[in-house]
């Protein structure tokens, strides 16, 4: 599905693309009715998983690799969705919409001054002309690869530790492919930030000439998102996972599938 950098951050970020996710979660009761349905979603998403970010490698349309990133982030939804933990599916939801429209918004500002071109292998050298939109992708990038302690990491490690933890031949399925999608997700994450802002210059000279810096307009909405994407995990971490939390208390989890219960009282 293609179309204008503002309807992609929308799409991909929010709405449509993540409407199957939040299906799975609000039909919870359905899921945790049958284990072998559960274990197909778990297979299903770890796949995606990896395979969406092993395609991500070699594409070289700006678009194309933010928009595999999200195929790929939706299937650490699905997975561990599958392991009977929607709220933390839904954490990571609420998380990669604001670090995914904070990249298709930055890329779209990229794309605009420089004369609509979106080819990787046609820039280069951007470092000094968008500086602003490369320190938002260089943020978005940082909090797509679960970089600690911005708003990806809160929610990507809680996955990959709750499907280490489930101790089961499925859990440790989803932790190996997930730890693997972690690792081409970091790769092509700076593959594009080094081919866009740092590689040389390989450009048409009058792409070069005219290009410049999104006007305010478009640069007010990337301050606001790499606030989020910076601060938004971290704000909004006890709200959506645990015991206690508010989300937790409105969907339906079988207590021998819910695992995180052993953490919550290791303590004690």
């Amino acid at each position: 599905m293609e179309g204008p950098t503002p309807v992609s951050a929308l799409i991909h970020a929010a709405t449509l693309v993540v409407a199957g996710v939040f299906l799975i979660i609000r039909c919870s009761a359905l899921f945790e009715a049958s284990n072998s349905i559960l274990l197909l979603v778990s297979i299903i998403g770890s796949l995606t998983s990896f395979f969406a970010a092993s395609v991500g490698l070699f594409q070289n349309d700006l678009k194309r690799v933010i928009a595999y990133s999200t195929c790929s982030q939706l299937g650490y939804m699905i997975f561990i969705s599958g392991l009977s933990h929607y709220s933390v599916s839904m954490f990571h939801l609420a998380n990669h919409a604001v670090f995914k429209a904070l990249l298709f918004l930055s890329a779209g500002c990229v794309i605009h001054g420089l004369s609509d071109e979106q080819d990787l292998r046609k820039m280069g050298s951007l470092l000094n002309i968008f500086p602003v939109s490369y320190t938002m992708i260089l943020i978005g990038s940082l909090a797509l690869v679960g970089t600690p302690f911005l708003t990806g990491f809160y929610s990507k490690d809680c996955i990959l530790e709750l499907a280490i933890a489930k101790h089961s031949i499925v859990g440790n399925f989803c932790y190996f492919l997930g730890c693997s999608a972690a690792f081409c997700t970091s790769f092509y994450s700076f593959r594009l930030v080094f081919l866009t802002f740092i590689n040389p210059v390989n450009s048409y000279k009058v792409y070069i000439q005219q290009a410049h810096e999104a006007p305010v307009t478009l640069i007010f909405p990337l301050f606001v998102l790499s606030f989020g994407a910076i601060f938004y995990g971290f704000i909004t971490r006890d709200l959506m996972i645990g015991l206690g939390s508010l989300f937790f208390n409105s969907i339906n989890t079988n207590f021998y599938n819910f695992n995180l219960i052993d953490s919550e009282f290791l303590a004690s």
